[in-house]
Parts: C-alpha cells; structure tokens; sequence
C-alpha cells in the first residue's frame, strides 16, 4: 500500500468494494411469495348529498367502518326545521358516542358542506 492509498484511507475516500445486489434482487424477483403493503391503510372518503333520513343513516355506518364523509346538507337544510333538527341529532350523536369530527368546509346559499371524521383519522385545523 502506498502512501497515496494510505492518505485516502486515513481521509475517508477510500473506494469502498461493495457487493452486487444483482443475486439479491434476482432471488426476491424469482420468489412468488413478495406482497408489498402500505405502512396506512386506504380510506374511501364519501361524498353524499343526503336526501333521507336513511341516507343520514349510512353516512353514521360510515364514520363507524372508519371512513371519512364529505355531506352536503343543503337540500335537507331547505326541508324544513324538522328534518334540520334531525341533521344536528345525527351529528351529535356521532360526536358523542363515536368520537367523530364534523368541520363545517362551506357555507353558501346552495351548499352546506361538511366533513365528518372518524376519531382514527386526525384532523388539523390551521389559520
């Protein structure tokens, strides 16, 4: 070894010999038994315009299964103070025993959006 190859060594930039993961890769490619899986899992995130009580119900099955729900609630809204007081009861009660989030997204003459969460998926409010 001479004294260049020492100095490079004692500085760090000595070549590094490295073997090829060629054979590796080749044997993991061969193997029929590989499944990639993500570190999260997948949401469905519905989008629905309710337009019965029944539809208020699968928005609760929803939030329950764990996924998020984007609801517009402007037609039920125009309904009347009855069908009004049913959107809030719905709403509490996932809040209450569910845990969910319900963030109001849009207020216009024709939308009322909201996004209700489950308690899984956190929800951060900024500015």
């Amino acid at each position: 070894m001479g004294f260049i190859d020492q100095f490079k060594r004692s500085l760090g930039m000595e070549e590094e010999k490295r073997m090829s993961v060629k054979p590796f890769v080749e044997e993991i490619l061969e193997s029929t038994d590989v499944s990639i899986t993500p570190e999260q899992p997948f949401y469905e995130i519905i989008l629905i315009k309710p337009r019965t009580e029944d539809d208020m119900d699968y928005v609760r099955d929803q939030i329950i299964e764990g996924n998020p729900v984007v609801i517009d609630v402007a037609y039920l809204e125009n309904e009347g103070e009855k069908t009004f007081e049913m959107i809030g009861t719905k709403l509490n009660v996932l809040r209450k025993e569910h845990k969910a989030e319900a963030i109001l997204l849009c207020k216009t003459k024709d939308k009322h959006i909201i996004l209700i969460s489950p308690n899984k998926i956190k929800v951060i409010k900024k500015g």
